[in-house]
């Protein structure tokens, strides 16, 4: 019980705002009592409009009030003070770097929860409760705490912005429809915002129709970009195959060619050395015949002459001796072999050409059609299926 009644002397003796028991307090002309700190930071923030209101029963004050500390009050808080028994605070959540502090926390600051649009001030837990228990702050308008009020108070007539003006497309306060708007056309905030909405939702679908459709356009480019990778691996290794079986087919002629060159070499040349055996046999038999010739030639009996003469005068029989020398340079053969090669190369360079620019005209078509939808501005541009 006695611990109930000193929680009830805190409340009647802490300020409205903070919510801590009183510092300096000072009592204004409604008879609501704040610290001076808290109530002075409030109409800081009215100078501009020139009308100054109790935080706590809106009563408004024209001029601002000049406000006194009220030192016996001072004294009953003090002596509360020095009996250890202060107001406990309601555990908060301190502000992080990413957070909106609360404008009414001193030292400190607590994470803002709600920002209010007639205060122009960001509140945590703890102050924020006025506006949910105080009938003066009924109408005030409660939003996600943001770091941006200013921007929806206009810089004219520091008036809240809550009009929308459509001949200008943008928002203003209640003052400007009698000023530079006049006669515009001219709806509430929340009319404006329904019809931007619908636009904004036709837009975002048109935006997701356009996502997906150029999505399937780069999947088209990516399987067609994929296609030409095989393609082109295929053609690559079919063409080495058909390489190496070309080249392994001249090689199979130069070899056929070099055993027939031989082979003629070899019959050729095994023909001649039988012929010129018998040559060399043939020349032997002459000379001595020759010999015998000589020596009979020097025989002075006629009986022994005319004998001898008969098998002296006897003709050896002669060798065929054949001719050789066009068949042993085979000059017909380097020259059908030169004619084939250069009937080769001129075969090869034309296809070779008819291959390259068959190649280049693929590429050239897969170039352009990058080009053209990469091309700025050409948001509408359709990207075909490649045939590769």
């Amino acid at each position: 019980m006695a611990e109930a009644n000193i929680l009830g002397l805190q409340n009647q003796f802490s300020c409205p705002i903070c919510l801590d028991l009183l510092k300096d307090p000072v009592t204004i002309l409604c008879g609501h009592t704040f610290c001076m700190v808290c109530i002075s930071g409030c109409w800081d923030q009215e100078d501009q409009k020139g009308v100054y209101s109790c935080p706590q029963c809106r009563q408004t004050f024209n001029p601002r009030p000049v406000v006194g500390k009220n030192s016996m009050l001072a004294e009953v808080v003090e002596t509360l003070k020095k009996t250890g028994l202060q107001a406990t605070r309601p555990a908060h959540c301190s502000a992080g770097p990413e957070d909106v502090e609360c404008d009414f926390c001193t030292g400190r600051k607590s994470k803002a929860i709600k920002s209010c649009l007639v205060c122009l001030a960001s509140f945590c837990e703890t102050h924020l409760q006025p506006h949910y228990k105080s009938p003066a702050f009924k109408k005030h308008k409660l939003v996600e705490a943001s770091r941006r009020l200013q921007e929806q108070i206009c810089s004219q007539h520091d008036k809240l912005l809550e009009v929308y003006c459509r001949t200008d497309q943008q928002c203003i306060c209640m003052l400007c429809i009698l000023d530079k708007h006049k006669r515009h056309d001219t709806v509430s905030a929340a009319a404006g915002r329904a019809e931007k909405q619908r636009q904004l939702l036709e837009m975002q679908g048109k935006f997701k129709q356009r996502i997906q459709d150029r999505q399937k356009e780069l999947q088209k480019l990516r399987n067609s970009v994929e296609t030409h990778k095989r393609s082109a691996q295929t053609a690559v290794h079919k063409t080495e195959t058909l390489f190496t079986a070309l080249i392994k087919s001249i090689e199979r002629r130069c070899s056929e060619l070099t055993a027939l060159i031989r082979a003629q070499e070899k019959a050729a040349v095994s023909r001649a050395e039988e012929v010129m055996k018998q040559l060399e046999q043939e020349i032997a038999e002459l000379k001595r015949r020759d010999s015998e010739m000589e020596e009979l030639s020097h025989t002075e009996d006629p009986i022994y002459f005319l004998q001898s003469f008969r098998s002296v005068s006897t003709t050896p029989k002669s060798a065929v001796v054949p001719t050789m020398s066009r068949h042993l340079t085979f000059e017909d053969v380097v020259k059908s072999v030169s004619n084939l090669r250069e009937k080769v190369e001129e075969c090869s360079k034309e296809e070779f050409g008819k291959i390259l620019a068959g190649g280049l005209k693929t590429f050239g078509r897969v170039w352009n059609l990058m080009a053209l939808n990469s091309k700025p501005g050409n948001s509408e541009t359709k990207v075909m299926c490649l045939d590769f």
